[in-house]
């Protein structure tokens, strides 16, 4: 088994790395939040007073870290890991960041020796516990399938989608289509209890026909429909709004790039912008469900 140093500890990183330690792994971990790392200190990880720390002695860094900056700032900041870590060491990013940062970090410590790969992951918080999470891969194949001896016992899905950055563009893909389903289903849902339908019947109902989909049939956004997703436990424990708006955005700043053709997506974000603005940014993202509501003449 593996040395693993993990960076950034939040509802879904937290998880990862104690299944991890589940796998076998020695992990040493970071986060700025107390709290986190003392969940990780409970699951078996040892604690590293610093990200640099948690990087020394290891051969695999992975990182789970908000957006593009923070990844910047890890690797290649005036005290980032690129001037520490050993050519052995393999690098994986699993943050959610755009396309043209992972080229370029990955780009960067290339010039130094270390492999990188960027592999963002789908399944949630849920999937996170759960060690079922997809990674959706972009590197070179030798260092995705290096990867997978890690990667493993975090996910039961593990893709190389192509070379450094593809990865990005199959998530921000993915997930603009999983926003516009959930805002989908959330209409679909709030028409028919305007009409005085049982959302659960309804959601059986749609579920057996040709409105079947993940956020009406796993991540249902109608409270009480579903046990043990977010919706039923006031919209907490989730995937933020912020962090949905935030991919949104990545989507819409590379469609705009490659002159792609994204309506759908483009109202989706503006949606989840304004969900946001309204003060719901630490909601799960099946919360626009309430936004609807909001919204219903």
């Amino acid at each position: 088994m593996a040395n693993v140093g993990f960076i950034g500890l939040g509802n879904m990183g937290g998880p990862m790395a104690a299944n991890l330690v589940k796998g076998g792994h020695q992990v040493k971990v970071f986060d700025l939040a107390e709290v986190a790392l003392q969940a990780a200190k409970d699951a078996g990880c040892s604690v590293a007073s610093s990200a640099n720390e948690a990087a020394q002695g290891v051969d695999f860094v992975i990182t789970m870290l908000p957006a593009d900056k923070h990844v910047e700032s890890v690797y290649l900041g005036d005290k980032g890991l690129i001037h520490e870590l050993p050519s052995s060491t393999l690098v994986i990013d699993c943050s959610t960041i755009s396309a043209e940062t992972a080229r370029k970090v990955g780009q960067t410590l290339a010039a130094e020796g270390i492999s990188f790969i960027d592999a963002p992951v789908s399944g949630g918080v849920g999937g996170a516990k759960a060690g079922t999470l997809t990674f959706i891969c972009g590197g070179d194949t030798a260092a995705v399938d290096r990867a997978r001896d890690v990667l493993q016992h975090m996910g039961k899905n593990i893709f190389r989608a192509g070379d450094t950055g593809a990865g990005q563009v199959a998530k921000i893909c993915n997930n603009m289509l999983l926003s516009v389903l959930m805002v989908g289903t959330s209409e679909a849902l709030q028409l028919g209890i305007a009409h005085g339908l049982d959302p659960k019947v309804l959601s059986e109902i749609m579920s057996k026909s040709s409105g079947s989909n993940w956020t009406l049939d796993v991540y249902n956004p109608c409270p009480g429909v579903m046990d043990n997703v977010p919706s039923s436990n006031g919209y907490q424990g989730g995937f933020l709004v912020d962090l949905m708006s935030k991919d949104l955005g990545l989507a819409q700043q590379a469609a705009l790039a490659s002159g792609a053709a994204t309506p759908m997506g483009g109202l989706t974000h503006n949606l989840y912008r304004s969900w946001s603005q309204l003060g719901h940014g630490r909601e799960d993202f099946s919360s626009i469900f309430n936004f609807v509501k909001a919204n219903k003449k």
